[in-house]
């Protein structure tokens, strides 16, 4: 995978057990050192004990976290019982935590050193990701349960993902890759996030199967969002484009003529010629209106995210928007079908030149059976995400609204979407007693431990 765009060697003091609470797993971040595009938001206050999130509702880690809102006020470290570390990136730590009194609900907390972030000029990515996750509403998007401050220390308080991510999910594989049907239901999930991100006015830039966590049904949760940025959206309606007309149906059959028979013909035979009707051309009916919330006029010129997943409008440095997504949601896919992703070169130098100038290719070697129909549909998908032309990229102009009208998702039920069983539920549900953490793991660990 990807390597970090630019590295450090920091030592850190060390710091009490109790200081800490949850956030999602596994990270593993890869990026530049730019300067993100967002500033001045405001800070966002609390959350009050009677919030409830829609998607939330009847959730026990959320209403773990509503009791003791309620009965003690803002949670902090002295509500928190902390378990092993699950995940580490560019800006932070996470380590799993429970709150106390609460032996049923796992959660995971980042951690931010903030005078280190400060000192590698990096404080804003944290401000940036917590301003995003207190906005967020969304079965694939994490949940910001809470947000605390201990002395130099920011905590962030999120879901958990005992599943892992995708990119260990994919290593595990017999072929090391996924097949059609799963690459497809994982993708589906992706663009169903994606599409509310820019809904939002947030573009992510930082898709990559490392940041694509396993929550324990089986179904999906972005994570990490440090390197996005926020812009104006004005959603629309719009016709949805006329659908292609088969050229392949059968010519209309003619009319079967009718004769008189002896017995059923009782009226005499007219002599004179019948004038043929002219045929009607069947109307085309009016296309309905769709939601279009796609931030087409978004700017940005920062050098962000994972070498092997730039957009080639992101090396250039001419600016570039939303239609980066859309760009990684190409490699993402292409990552999960084939193995590895098609621009990587034996040094980042050399991956970037790809990007930009190095043509897509596929294996030569394709599925038989009944993914094979699936599998070249996926391919096409692919060649128009990966287009090098932002302008003419899928999705750059209509958004998901373009994407998910691909054949390649043709058999997706994207309203029911959340019900649809995901891949190897089996074997998610089996694992469920082997990944649930006893109490003791929180509390018979070492009153101190080393940050970093």
């Amino acid at each position: 995978m990807g390597t970090e765009c630019d590295s450090y060697d920091t030592s850190f003091n060390s710091i009490s057990e109790s200081s800490f609470s949850c956030v999602s797993s596994s990270v593993g971040l890869e990026l530049s050192s730019a300067r993100s595009s967002i500033s001045n938001d405001k800070v966002v206050p609390p959350l009050p004990c009677n919030v409830n999130k829609p998607h939330k509702a009847n959730n026990a880690a959320w209403e773990a976290v509503r009791a003791v809102r309620c009965e003690e006020g803002p949670i902090g470290l002295n509500h928190l019982l902390l378990g092993k570390k699950v995940g580490s990136g560019d800006i932070g730590k996470v380590y799993m935590c429970r709150l106390r009194g609460f032996n049923g609900c796992d959660y995971a907390v980042k951690v931010v050193d903030k005078e280190a972030l400060m000192h590698r000029n990096k404080a804003h990515r944290a401000e940036v990701e917590r301003q995003i996750l207190s906005t967020l509403d969304h079965p694939f998007l994490p949940t910001l349960y809470a947000h605390f401050d201990a002395s130099h220390y920011s905590c962030l308080l999120m879901d958990y993902c005992s599943g892992g991510d995708l990119h260990s999910l994919r290593q595990r594989q017999l072929s090391r890759r996924f097949s059609a049907p799963s690459a497809r239901f994982y993708a589906a999930e992706v663009v169903v996030a994606l599409e509310y991100l820019h809904m939002m006015g947030v573009i992510y830039r930082d898709l990559k199967p490392e940041n694509v966590l396993v929550r324990e049904d089986g179904h999906i949760m972005l994570s990490d969002f440090d390197l996005s940025f926020r812009c104006d959206v004005v959603p629309t309606m719009q016709p949805r484009p006329a659908p292609v007309p088969d050229t392949q149906s059968k010519p209309a059959e003619p009319e079967p003529v009718t004769s008189c028979s002896a017995t059923g013909c009782f009226f005499r035979k007219s002599t004179r010629s019948r004038k043929s009707k002219p045929k009607r051309t069947p109307e085309v009916a009016a296309q309905p209106a769709e939601l279009v919330a796609e931030p087409t006029e978004a700017r940005s010129k920062s050098f962000v995210g994972t070498h092997e997943y730039l957009a080639p409008e992101v090396i250039t440095g001419k600016g570039h928007g939303g239609a980066v997504d859309w760009w990684t949601l190409g490699i993402f896919l292409y990552e999960m079908m084939m193995g590895y992703t098609p621009f990587k070169g034996p040094t980042k130098e050399a991956t970037l030149a790809n990007i930009n100038s190095r043509s897509l290719k596929f294996p030569a070697e394709k599925p038989d059976g009944k993914d094979q129909e699936l599998w070249e549909s996926g391919e096409d998908l692919i060649k128009k995400l990966l287009d090098k032309d932002p302008r003419r990229r899928l999705g750059s102009n209509r958004g998901s609204a373009d994407v998910k009208r691909h054949p390649f998702f043709k058999d997706v039920n994207w309203a029911l979407i959340r019900s649809t069983l995901p891949p190897g539920r089996d074997e998610h549900k089996s694992r469920r007693s082997l990944r649930r953490t006893k109490s003791s793991e929180y509390c018979n660990r070492p009153p101190h431990f080393d940050y970093f």
